[in-house]
């Protein structure tokens, strides 16, 4: 019986060790989150319903961009000014999705944009990507979150 209320007394004196470890703060497990955290990349990509179907995430994410080129070049496709410009083949569009699902769409110019007419293209831009198909926004952690690319958009074909 001694040897038995002896155990318990080792037992129990060792198990209070265990009760003294430190438990990190709420602080600290924040601080730990926010730097496992990639904030370079997102989970989901933006999405349209024509690429909902697919489950693989680059082809998803693939099939977006390609949507995106697709319906931007049909769109200034309709505009005589912007295909009859000698100068200008390919245009780069930044494109913000936003987390409401708003695009926005600004061209990107060389630095020496001086030889193509940034307000014309600018506001040809605009007005032609108006009524834009629904876009779902990217999806970080749960939450929609804004995402920005270019696109290299075609104009002239040839």
């Amino acid at each position: 019986m001694k040897k038995a209320i002896a155990f318990l007394f080792v037992l129990f004196s060792l198990s209070c060790q265990f009760v003294d470890k430190k438990v990190p703060s709420e602080k600290e497990l924040f601080d730990k989150q926010l730097k496992e955290i990639n904030w370079k990349d997102v989970d989901e990509y933006p999405s349209v319903t024509d690429c909902e179907n697919l489950t693989n995430a680059v082809q998803r994410k693939q099939c977006f961009f390609d949507f995106l080129q697709t319906t931007i070049t049909q769109k200034l496709a309709l505009d005589s000014l912007v295909s009859k410009s000698s100068k200008l083949d390919t245009i780069e569009v930044k494109v913000t999705v936003q987390p409401d699902a708003s695009l926005l769409f600004e061209p990107e110019f060389p630095k020496d944009s001086v030889t193509y007419d940034v307000i014309k293209i600018d506001s040809i831009l605009h007005a032609r990507l108006i009524n834009f198909p629904k876009v779902k926004p990217a999806i970080k952690r749960g939450i929609p979150v804004r995402t920005q690319f270019v696109l290299p958009v075609i104009i002239k074909q040839e």
